[in-house]
């Protein structure tokens, strides 16, 4: 083994370290890794690595460029209305009963999600489920895992289904070989989302879980809480000493949100800050607590003057749960550097991530895709909210876009066009995403503004990253030593008639394992080059080995953060890891034994 590959995969683990250990962003570890392999090439104690023109070469790789436009379009479908007008069709089926219900909705996401982005498709079709789980007095959790899934389904069924597809396709054509064709996924993923779909109808009641929504920590004394303001008059025997001090705390049914001085909001710890003559504060009370406000002394409550005191109720839809969505600002960054009740109007009761509430503290944390927030605030706070993309509400369905449903015949033609000319071969499906995207633009289906904003930019860094990642495997010679040990391995203990049978088992499930642990995008650019190199050490047609690395890695189904969907009902269903491993594992087996079976059945070796 030369330095060169030591070198490499040495590298090779830090990423999937970093990957694992979350604490660095995915793009970031991506580009690290292709700025040293850059470096590298310079470097005369290394030979093999790629220069610096040839490493760089990977940006023109069309695969990324495609999927740029293909968020593009996506959203430019979501803008029009066209997934909230499928979505919200549901409703008549919610009176057939949980399973054919169940079926139907699986069909429809699968559907859609085979020509969209996914992300979209389930950020859409999450309130309108949550609306119709109420109405047919089913737990949400028995329903949001399925449309993660079925989102999956259909993105195996198309070479546009998935970013992974593409990406698949444009190392192949990269490679020498003819690209997957619009539809030649189609002949395994038709019969996986059948069985998957069956799977679901069948021992989803039984297997997926019942759990509360992040509402349901609430108890019914918290679902009537009040906002008011205490001030602090002159004279006032609480001035110079701190809230703790004053007694106001002595009652857990009181919650200092706040403390205006000369109309800004303090910052530090609230508690401990000494108070001063004309100070407001904003507190949330309970019943109780508020009673317990009135006989405080040394405040005086805007209630008790006549300002007014606003009641906030869950049944006047006051209490709202709201997602952090994949395009918002505001991931990364912590409530109290939000000036998240100036910003919103809104106080935040609790985030759920992972499994977990956080009521302490929520404050200090640093908020996340998927993250789940329960907030309370006034009608008109809530409806201003909802016009904003940073926090996607929950509590009901999205109001279709009726001013821009003229367009949508514009929008759905476009991607029909990109369907039937890339799969007629009269233009690659690079060029029809390119020229679809710029007929949205001149039509004003979409703004090029807004057009660029809806691009997951951090995913495109991460391809780019992982691509530079793949040439270095190549050039020198990791991957073909990678391939030929396995290769060496087989050969020893398994018969020639069986050989790629077994090692296209083996690659499928090496890559199975692989997007658990990472991301999809990043498995299929590592993955399909070693699939081109156990073929040609096999001497076998690579294609059996692509088309499984397409399925494999997009076949998450055992963990929560091997796929984007996964990761965003997550939170809003009130999983726990183990929901996803107890039906994810079944289903990811039973699409290892169909695909194994299918795929050489239809790509012959």
């Amino acid at each position: 083994m030369s330095i060169d590959s030591i070198f490499l995969i040495f590298l090779l683990v830090c990423a999937m370290v970093s990957f694992v250990w979350e604490k660095i962003p995915t793009d970031q570890t991506a580009i690290t890794i292709f700025a040293i392999i850059l470096l590298a090439g310079y470097l005369p104690i290394f030979h093999n690595f790629p220069t610096a023109d040839k490493l760089l070469s990977v940006l023109a790789n069309p695969a990324p460029l495609t999927i740029a436009a293909m968020f593009i379009i996506s959203a430019a479908l979501e803008k029009c209305g066209v997934i909230e007008s499928v979505a919200n069709r549901f409703s008549v089926f919610a009176q057939y009963g949980y399973r054919k219900f169940l079926f139907v909705m699986t069909l429809s996401v699968a559907a859609m999600s085979a020509f969209i982005n996914n992300t979209p498709v389930v950020v859409v079709f999450l309130p309108v489920i949550l609306s119709l789980s109420r109405k047919m007095d089913i737990p949400a959790s028995k329903l949001l895992i399925p449309l993660s899934y079925a989102s999956i389904f259909g993105g195996c069924c198309t070479l546009m289904g998935t970013s992974t597809n593409i990406l698949a396709s444009g190392i192949v054509q990269k490679a020498g070989y003819a690209p997957i064709g619009m539809f030649d996924l189609a002949s395994v993923g038709v019969p996986l989302l059948i069985v998957g779909s069956l799977y679901l109808v069948l021992l989803g009641d039984k297997l997926l879980p019942k759990r509360e929504t992040l509402t349901a920590i609430l108890s019914e004394e918290e679902r009537r809480e009040y906002i008011t303001e205490a001030f602090v008059p002159k004279s006032s025997a609480v001035t110079n000493h701190s809230i703790e001090e004053s007694g106001l705390l002595k009652s857990k049914g009181i919650r200092v949100l706040e403390i205006i001085r000369n109309e800004v909001a303090m910052k530090g710890n609230r508690n401990k800050i000494k108070l001063l003559e004309g100070d407001r504060l904003v507190l949330s009370c309970r019943p109780s607590g508020l009673a317990h406000a009135r006989q405080v002394e040394g405040f005086d409550l805007a209630g008790e003057m006549g300002l007014g005191l606003e009641t906030i109720a869950a049944h006047e839809g006051s209490i709202v749960e709201g997602v952090i969505g994949p395009r918002s600002t505001i991931a990364g960054k912590a409530i109290k550097d939000l000036n998240f009740r100036q910003r919103y109007r809104m106080i935040l009761l609790a985030i759920h991530r992972r499994g977990i509430n956080l009521r302490d503290k929520v404050e200090n944390v640093p908020l996340e895709f998927g993250d789940t927030l329960l907030m309370m605030g006034t009608d008109n706070a809530i409806e201003n909210l909802r016009r904003n993309e940073d926090i996607l509400l929950l509590d009901r369905p999205a109001t279709a876009a009726i001013s821009m449903r003229k367009k949508r015949p514009i929008v759905l033609s476009v991607l029909a066009s990109i369907i039937v000319f890339s799969s007629l071969n009269i233009i690659p499906i690079v060029a029809g995403a390119i020229i679809g995207c710029t007929i949205l633009f001149a039509t004003g289906c979409i703004k090029p503004k807004e057009g660029y904003d809806s691009i997951e930019w951090s995913i495109l860094i991460l391809i780019y990253g992982m691509l530079g990642v793949g040439l270095a495997m190549q050039e020198t010679g990791t991957s073909d030593l990678i391939s030929n040990g396995l290769v060496n391995v087989v050969n020893s203990t398994i018969s020639e008639s069986m050989r790629p049978y077994v090692l296209l088992a083996l690659f499928y499930l090496s890559t199975a394992v692989l997007t658990e642990i990472l991301s999809n995008v990043a498995t299929i650019v590592l993955m399909a080059p070693l699939g081109l190199g156990l073929a040609a050490s096999l001497q076998v047609n690579p294609q059996p080995f692509i088309i499984a690395a397409c399925i494999a890695s997009s076949a998450s189904f055992s963990s929560p953060i091997g796929y984007q969907t996964n990761t965003y009902v997550y939170g809003v269903g009130g999983y726990k890891f183990r929901d996803f491993l107890k039906i994810g594992l079944p289903l990811a087996f039973i699409y290892f034994l169909v695909s194994i079976i299918v795929i050489p059945a239809v790509w012959a070796f």
